[in-house]
């Protein structure tokens, strides 16, 4: 609306300003949009939508010899370990304590190992350069992720198997939110999740997301019920 008003014959000076509010107006989704995905300690703030929207719980279903769970009958690479939910679309990796989010983006330092190690058979939706790479392998990350990834992931590939942690339990207490019943505000998630769901997670980059989680909750808690006070 305000475009069109702007459009009425413009002399040459109002021309070079509403030029420069039209460009303010378009970069300000991209400003937006990084500062959303920005990381401190791996993970983005605040939770985002990637267009997953299962229509309720997934089927998980154990990959043999490793502490990870997937989904079969999607065509999405979601996975299930250390207590959480984790996806890889795009270039990227997200995670959720809930099987459709909202999710959190995950710098690739910080992907846990075992999620790393998961074998490229298991993505039902592998991307373009993992054609060729064995099915039974994990993906060559240090190939996609460069030299220094790869020198500060040192080792995430070498492991003993014989020492391979048990899974975490799935959440199953998530079969009974589905559809409208599906609670989207974090807060509510995490208060049903912290009477149902008593697994911590193990691995120092879950464990990352885990607490950042619940120091985030712990904050708009705060906020939430100082307006209160305010408002009374």
């Amino acid at each position: 609306m305000t475009i069109t008003a702007m459009a009425v014959y413009p002399t040459g000076g109002q021309k070079m300003r509403n030029l420069f509010i039209v460009l303010s107006v378009l970069l300000l989704p991209v400003n937006a949009a990084r500062a959303e995905v920005s990381v401190g300690i791996g993970i983005s703030v605040p939770g985002i939508s990637i267009g997953i929207n299962m229509p309720a719980y997934p089927r998980l279903v154990r990959v043999p010899g490793y502490p990870v769970y997937y989904d079969p009958q999607v065509d999405f690479n979601f996975f299930f370990y250390d207590g959480m939910y984790w996806v890889f679309q795009g270039e990227d990796w997200y995670v959720s304590s809930w099987y459709n989010g909202p999710w959190q983006l995950v710098a690739p330092e910080y992907v846990p190992v075992y999620v790393l190690r998961i074998p490229v058979r298991y993505y039902r939706s592998p991307p373009p350069y993992f054609r060729g790479w064995h099915a039974d392998a994990p993906p060559r990350w240090g190939e996609h992720w460069g030299r220094d990834w790869e020198q500060r992931r040192s080792g995430w590939d070498q492991w003993d198997r014989r020492s391979t942690p048990r899974p975490a339990p799935l959440p199953s207490y998530q079969r009974r939110f589905f559809g409208d019943s599906y609670p989207r505000v974090p807060e509510v998630q995490h208060s049903i999740e912290s009477k149902k769901y008593r697994y911590q997670p193990r691995e120092p980059a879950t464990q990352r997301y885990y607490q950042e989680q619940r120091r985030q909750t712990g904050q708009q808690n705060k906020g939430q019920k100082k307006r209160r006070e305010e408002r009374d």
